[in-house]
């Protein structure tokens, strides 16, 4: 069995945190899926190290250029032309698995990260013109975000909630989610035919908490280096646990719902002296998925073990972050910050997607 199925058996999907029209073109894509991969997410930082850095879409650049599209459209015909390759490599897996996994995620604009209204529009248009049962239309959880979260999945459109760091806008996300797919079963809609996840970001937490510690320096600070990420995982999941008991849930799982499952993002080992599979071996349990960066994938594949981890350590968890607050560590200060900073860095990497297809248009148009 392979690691990938190896980890399906214990509950957990993989899906690959990476997309390009390389990565469909060679054939690499479809061998990953057979060796077990479930599902594939995007951002605008991968789409513009995709587009922006390579040549592989020169020509279609050029074929849009001639139709005098701007660079955003340019970019949407680009992006959708391999979000619906890449949907259609994982239809086998979505069939099997009956619509639990086999989705590809395609994001909308981060620049409408605090517009709710404008949020639900784009991600009402992307859902039609990829026109997919297997998209996942990812939408930051923002406070903007998750009133535009709740209407999505009241419409039957499957989302992916992207940038969840506190434990408290995970909490906010899931409600909406709930309270979404409420509205959709009693407007008569079939909730066995959508599906969300919530990601939460893990491994940013580390790289700022640690930071912290090692401003405060020495003795009992120092036990708690790499610690606050895997803590805050593990009690976002019994926070997922404890809806999933209750009776709302209950109503939707007799009617075929699937649960929106913790997806765990940001799950590359950005400390060399921390083990490079560390973000996937500590969060390995029942009903989640785990995006993995390409090397990070390798490297699980080549030596990570698979073992039931995420239910384990919880009362530890708990003390680890309560030992942040006595070391004058603000956990919510760190996931605020985080959460401002992750819309901008997409919002920079998508207006430098735009203006190096721009660029690129130009010369095309000029020739």
């Amino acid at each position: 069995m392979s690691k990938l199925n190896e980890l399906h058996a214990l509950g957990q999907a993989v899906w690959l945190d990476s997309i390009s029209r390389q990565l469909i073109a060679t054939g690499e894509l479809a061998k990953r899926v057979e060796g077990g991969l479930r599902g594939l997410t995007s951002n605008p930082a991968i789409f513009e190290k995709a587009i922006a850095q390579t040549g592989d879409y020169a020509d279609a650049i050029a074929r849009c250029a001639r139709q005098n599209l701007d660079a955003k459209s340019i970019f949407e015909q680009l992006a959708m032309a391999d979000i619906r390759d890449t949907a259609d490599i994982l239809m086998p897996v979505y069939a099997s698995s009956q619509g639990a996994d086999g989705y590809v995620s395609l994001e909308v604009s981060p620049q409408l990260a605090n517009d709710s209204d404008g949020t639900l529009h784009e991600a009402r248009r992307l859902w039609r013109e990829v026109a997919r049962p297997n998209l996942m239309i990812k939408v930051p959880g923002t406070s903007a975000g998750v009133p535009a979260i709740r209407q999505l999945i009241a419409d039957g459109i499957n989302v992916n909630v992207t940038l969840l760091f506190a434990r408290s806008a995970y909490d906010a996300v899931a409600d909406a989610w709930l309270q979404g797919m409420e509205v959709l079963a009693a407007n008569g809609g079939d909730v066995s035919r959508v599906a969300s996840v919530a990601s939460f970001f893990v491994s940013r937490i580390d790289s700022a908490v640690d930071a912290l510690i090692q401003k405060v320096g020495g003795g009992a600070a120092d036990e708690l280096l790499g610690k606050a990420a895997i803590a805050n995982a593990k009690l976002a999941y019994q926070s997922y646990q404890s809806r999933m008991a209750g009776d709302r849930w209950k109503v939707l799982a007799a009617r075929g719902a699937h649960p929106q499952r913790l997806l765990w993002a940001s799950t590359s080992s950005k400390n060399p002296a921390y083990r490079d599979v560390i973000y996937v071996e500590e969060l390995i349990g029942p009903d989640t998925v785990n995006t993995l960066p390409p090397a990070t994938l390798d490297a699980f594949v080549d030596h990570g073990v698979a073992s039931q981890t995420l239910e384990g350590g919880v009362d530890q968890a708990q003390r680890s972050l309560a030992a942040l607050a006595l070391h004058g560590i603000s956990l919510d200060a760190v996931t605020d910050k985080l959460l401002e900073e992750g819309v901008r860095q997409f919002a920079d990497s998508f207006s430098t997607l735009l203006a190096a297809i721009d660029k690129q248009a130009q010369a095309f148009r000029g020739a």
